[in-house]
């Protein structure tokens, strides 16, 4: 039974989650937003913010503490060069995630994680419809009829118009 146990496995050996999320928590410092499946991004916001947290610090000891999560020289002097800088006033709340479609391979419902700007909260993006219709086609445009690609610009061949 794992009545009272915390995480998520993730279908994997604690080796390799270990590694999967000190590999994506360096990617989401990096790119500032990824996408990956729900369950990864909430196992990954809990290091993420973790990571901020001790950037915030800007100590020696918080630095080599981020370094043994954090796989990149680099990626760990942005983090406590800027990121750590970006949110010194904000009291966690660091990372956003948003729910995306189901990916197509195997159904798994991805989401985006992305730092949070900290300036004004920006308004909530439409979220995209997670019906796929027919053997995972895209759904038809309103009418009925399949959306049609978008009319290509036609270039004269060096003529007067």
């Amino acid at each position: 039974m794992r009545h009272r146990k915390s995480g998520r496995k993730l279908g994997r050996t604690t080796a390799h989650r270990e590694i999967l999320l000190r590999n994506l928590v360096t990617s989401l410092f990096l790119y500032e937003k990824i996408v990956t499946t729900e369950a990864k991004a909430k196992e990954l916001r809990k290091l993420a913010e973790r990571m901020i947290t001790l950037a915030k610090r800007q100590d020696l000891h918080a630095r080599r503490q981020a370094a043994e999560i954090v796989a990149d020289d680099k990626v760990l002097k942005k983090l406590f060069d800027s990121i750590g800088g970006r949110y010194k006033d904000r009291n966690g709340g660091y990372t956003r995630i948003t729910k995306l479609d189901y990916r197509m391979g195997d159904g798994a419902p991805l989401a985006a994680i992305e730092l949070v700007t900290s300036g004004a909260a920006p308004e909530p993006a439409a979220r995209p419809s997670r019906w796929r219709g027919r053997r995972g086609h895209k759904a038809e445009a309103p009418g009925g009829h399949p959306a049609a690609p978008a009319p290509r610009e036609v270039r004269d061949a060096g003529g007067v118009a």
